[in-house]
């Protein structure tokens, strides 16, 4: 097992989903609850990583990123870094690529709220924001808590935009899925099977807790 780049990868997924998934309860939120000219294009937008090919995605990412992009360049004179290859490059890929598993449940949990919930705390006296913090994200935590979880267990998991932006680079960029990869090239069947069952355990354990929590949460508002 090689456990450093298993840390790496849950240090990778739980800056992801720290950095991510505030933006994305304010994303979602706003899609669900606003009209507005090409909001269908914004919505084709956000889900636009679950369609592409990680190689595609990745590409683009790598020229974005690279020294003779404005970003990189910015980058790199402020830190003195490269932001390709390194961690901080691929978190901020991570990001990119995890966009539509944060804002596309939490989209959907804010649309399931019936509308008169809001109006009805708004004829009582609570100003939007309270009404946000204290009734509509209570009522919507099962779709923040899917997108929490689907997106820390595809963040451990991800290989395509991890090598194409982060490369090989032990404790630096090198994650449990790249280590599979390299343990079947060595033809390591044993430490690559462990591995493998590790991330197998992991997703099944996540998809079973979001399931699991939609359902007790069906029924209690059955």
């Amino acid at each position: 097992m090689d456990w450093s780049a298993f840390i790496l990868s849950l240090k990778l997924a739980a800056w992801t989903t720290a950095l991510l998934l505030p933006a994305g309860v304010i994303a979602g939120r706003a899609l669900a609850a606003r009209r507005f000219a090409g909001k269908a294009w914004v919505e084709a937008g956000v889900a636009l990583p679950l369609v592409l090919p990680p190689t595609v995605l990745g590409y683009y990412l790598l020229v974005a990123f690279g020294s003779e992009s404005a970003l990189g360049a910015a980058w790199q004179s402020v830190t003195g870094r490269s932001l390709v290859f390194t961690f901080e490059g691929l978190l901020l890929a991570s990001m990119v690529f995890n966009i539509p598993f944060v804002i596309q449940p939490v989209q959907r949990a804010f649309e399931a709220l019936p509308p008169d919930v809001r109006e009805a705390a708004w004829v009582s006296g609570m100003s939007r924001a309270a009404t946000f913090w204290k009734i509509e994200l209570p009522l919507a935590w099962p779709g923040i808590l899917t997108a929490l979880v689907l997106t820390f267990a595809h963040t451990m998991g991800e290989f395509g935009v991890v090598l194409m932006v982060g490369g090989n680079i032990p404790d630096e960029t090198k994650t449990i899925a790249i280590a599979i990869y390299d343990r079947v090239q060595a033809f390591d069947d044993a430490r690559a099977g462990a591995m493998s069952a590790l991330l197998l355990f992991f997703a099944f354990a996540a998809i079973g807790l979001v399931y699991a929590v939609g359902s007790r949460f069906g029924r209690t508002h059955g």
